[in-house]
């Protein structure tokens, strides 16, 4: 089973790097390794973090502002958002977090297919600073929360407060961490003695090695292939997730 999780992390991990949606396949790896459903959301996120901080800091230097909106105060809003996120899962009931999981992975997956698909870059500002600081707060409460689909949600705020589609992907990549540094330091915090290590670990090892392949591969794959692809892992986990709720 801990390997079956490593190479679930190691695709997880070259995925987020060509594409994103690494969630859809850890969260149900660490399901069927037997945690429930809130475990497996933290331990995803711990061990995906290490890869993001990666992207993240090698995207810092193309990284930018959103109009009068400083980066360093999307950073803040961020680390915010990232926080109440997190500390609403712990306060989550797990059996409440596994029913809402299918619903959740929907949204995610529609998300996704949204930004790959149909979402269409504009250099127009329609947000103004204090839209898109709010909306940047939210979607960083949503990625402590879950974290499925957050990349295309920042994609396209950024581009609606105005940003260029290159410094809009950058400044996601640093955004994306940031937001879950938060969440992992509450999950440290306030769970650390409830945690899988041994699951930890091996989803660090498999993300990391997995986000390497990826950077080294970023020109080499058809990317729409893997988009597509990761749309239909998210719809097949959407109806795998509902049926076994018996929905």
């Amino acid at each position: 089973m801990m390997l079956l999780l490593f190479f679930a992390a190691l695709w997880a991990g070259a995925q987020n790097a060509l594409a994103g949606g690494g969630t859809f396949l850890t969260l149900p790896a660490l399901m069927l390794s037997g945690l429930d459903a809130r475990t497996a959301n933290i331990v995803s996120t711990l061990g995906m973090f290490p890869g993001q901080v990666a992207s993240g800091w090698a995207a810092l230097p193309l990284a930018g502002g959103a109009g009068p909106l400083t980066l360093r105060a999307l950073v803040v809003v961020s680390l915010l958002g990232g926080a109440v996120g997190g500390l609403l899962l712990l306060w989550t009931p797990s059996d409440f977090f596994e029913a809402l999981v299918p619903w959740l992975v929907l949204f995610a997956t529609a998300v996704f297919a949204w930004g790959s698909f149909f979402r269409r870059a504009t250099a127009a500002a329609v947000l103004g600073p204090m839209p898109a600081g709010v909306t940047q707060f939210a979607i960083a409460v949503y990625g402590g929360y879950f974290g499925g689909g957050i990349g295309f949600l920042m994609l396209a705020a950024l581009t609606l407060a105005g940003v260029a589609v290159r410094t809009a992907g950058a400044t996601k990549n640093l955004l994306a961490a940031v937001m879950n540094a938060s969440a992992v330091v509450i999950f440290l915090a306030f769970a650390w003695g409830e945690l899988p290590w041994a699951r930890v670990a091996v989803t660090a090892a498999g993300a990391v090695a997995g986000g390497l392949a990826g950077s080294w591969a970023l020109y080499r794959v058809n990317e729409r292939a893997l988009r597509i692809v990761v749309v239909a892992i998210g719809l097949a986990l959407t109806v795998g997730l509902f049926v076994r709720q018996g929905m």
